[in-house]
């Protein structure tokens, strides 16, 4: 059976020994180490802008988490362009918007997956205001819960750069990755996301650099993935 385009991209899932998945692996020992001063529950992924990796990146490092034994949950936070549930192959009617509309309780949002210790709650329906919902007190309320059910929560945030939803989830989490494309981000937008995390007083873990490919003679061809500190 052919996997499609967006389970491929699950390369931890689909080919734990490839350099690839190494890499996930050491982006996770690399965050582990990053903050020896907070415990690290809540963990946001951004980018700049849209198409830079950010989903991808937090999948593969959920899958990375769960596989070490640790029970994870996985939110779909950008309630604007939601991807998540293609991602992991499953329907998107119910999810985070529903629970913050208070249209059902989270548990039955959250939905397993065929990987050991890692569960979703996708998006659900795309609501007309994504900004006011996730600064409501009931999303708040709801990392309060779920910390008490899992090890770790990540969450998949709308880029900073476009809209503030990734800035607000940000305020909620011990930890923010920020994703960017090699050779797409601007240095400028960088920086600016960088101030506006830093603004809210996000947690900035670093940086992830996804799509570097090495030269020959400098590595093997493969994409390469890590962690730059930011303290």
């Amino acid at each position: 059976m052919r996997r499609s385009a967006n389970e491929a991209k699950l390369i931890m899932d689909i080919n734990r020994r490839s350099p690839i998945a190494e890499a996930y692996r050491g982006l996770r020992t690399n965050i582990q180490f990053s903050s020896w001063k907070h415990e690290l529950r809540v963990l946001a992924v951004t980018s700049t802008l849209a198409g830079e990796g950010k989903t991808t990146t937090i999948s593969n490092l959920a899958v990375a988490y769960a596989q070490e034994g640790k029970k994870v949950l996985l939110i779909d936070g950008d309630l604007r362009h939601p991807s998540l549930y293609a991602m992991f192959n499953m329907t998107n009617k119910l999810g985070l918007s529903n629970i913050l509309a208070n249209q059902c309780p989270y548990h039955e949002t959250v939905r397993l997956t065929s990987i050991e210790n890692l569960s979703i709650i996708p998006s659900g329906p795309i609501p007309p205001n994504p900004a006011e919902l996730l600064s409501s007190e009931k999303f708040t309320e709801l990392i309060e819960q779920v910390k008490v059910e899992y090890d770790l929560i990540l969450i998949d945030t709308a880029p900073v750069m476009a809209v503030a939803d990734g800035l607000v989830i940000s305020t909620v989490s011990d930890g923010v990755i920020l994703v960017v494309m090699a050779g797409k981000a601007k240095r400028e937008h960088i920086v600016k996301a960088k101030e506006k995390l830093l603004h809210v007083q996000a947690h900035l873990l670093g940086v992830v650099l996804n799509n570097k490919k090495f030269h020959k003679s400098e590595a093997n061809p493969y994409y390469y993935y890590g962690l730059q500190h930011n303290e």
